[in-house]
């Protein structure tokens, strides 16, 4: 097997694979059908291909399935004695607002993925109006020490909000690793929005989450298709024939370096993220054929000249 490109964590947090699997499909029956269109047969050979192809790095959350997700990972590494990287997050929710209930989620999350240590644990939102960031930061600092999270991160963090995280965390002497937010071809805010740029300042690296933008990048949705959407994305203005209109040239030039390279369009908006630099896209995986498509996203690159090419097809979403 090909050794993968990798990443490090912020400035000196663990070396990932450049491209994680985010794993919120995994148990979570709100939003994704789980159980029945799909369960936990199809992601046990979800989380089997994607460490087949070489990718070991993977993303959950303690609210995803209400700890179902964690509870998969854990018993799937159990079960193949494959050790993997994990990122996890805290939910800063109302009644939990002091130190302590930071470490007592971080001791659940670890039970339930059955390990000692996570790679990564990250702030799920940006609540502070009952525990101050200081205090969250300090907290989570307290566990670095501990040695039970490598390396720290936040979610949906503002350019100014990541910089005060930032701030907290210098004067314990630990950097802020990451901070995940929704980036793609059809997802740029973060870039108009100066967290792209305030990353880059800080040394902090991006996670994308939707990095295909729930699916509307991998061509599968066109304007001519009888194609529709299913759950809520049905509702999706950008998944109306106007929206999908709207995002044909971005398509159109997915495909054409997709013909160029043997790749899907969904591998060459995947690889487009990854040119960035300090970028990590976690897209999902619900099986392995997923899996197996998002490895397709590395081993290769595309030229300068391509990346600019997509960066001006998509100015629209800026």
């Amino acid at each position: 097997m090909e050794t993968l490109q990798m990443t490090t964590l912020g400035q000196n947090g663990p070396t990932v694979t450049s491209l994680g699997i985010g794993t919120w499909s995994w148990g979570d029956k709100l939003v994704w059908n789980y159980g029945s269109d799909y369960g936990e047969a199809e992601v046990a050979e979800a989380f089997k291909a994607t460490l087949d192809a070489g990718i070991s790095f993977f993303d959950t959350a303690e609210i995803y399935g209400t700890g179902e997700s964690e509870s998969l990972l854990g018993r799937f590494m159990k079960q193949h004695g494959y050790s993997a990287q994990i990122a996890t997050k805290y939910f800063p929710l109302p009644w939990r607002f002091t130190a302590q209930a930071v470490s007592d989620a971080l001791t659940e999350s670890l039970k339930r993925l059955q390990v000692e240590q996570v790679a990564l644990y990250q702030v799920h939102h940006p609540v502070s109006f009952l525990m101050s960031q200081k205090a969250l930061m300090n907290a989570l600092a307290d566990e670095v020490q501990r040695g039970r999270i490598a390396a720290i991160g936040v979610s949906n963090y503002s350019a100014e909000q990541m910089r005060e995280a930032h701030g907290y965390l210098a004067e314990r002497g630990i950097p802020l690793a990451v901070n995940q937010v929704e980036y793609s071809l059809l997802a740029r805010k973060v870039e108009s929005q100066g967290i792209i740029a305030t990353a880059q300042e800080l040394g902090v690296t991006i996670l994308a989450y939707s990095p295909l933008a729930k699916g509307l990048l991998t061509g599968k949705y066109t304007p001519e298709s009888d194609q529709k959407p299913s759950g809520a994305r049905r509702f999706d203005p950008q998944f109306s024939k106007q929206g999908l209109e709207k995002i044909a040239p971005v398509i159109s030039l997915l495909q054409q370096f997709g013909q160029k390279y043997d790749r899907t369009p969904a591998q060459v908006a995947l690889n487009w993220l990854i040119a960035q630099g300090n970028v990590i896209p976690i897209p999902g995986a619900k099986n392995a054929k997923h899996a197996t498509q998002n490895a397709g996203a590395l081993g290769w690159s595309l030229t300068s000249e391509e990346v600019a090419q997509l960066e001006q097809a998509s100015r629209p979403w800026l």
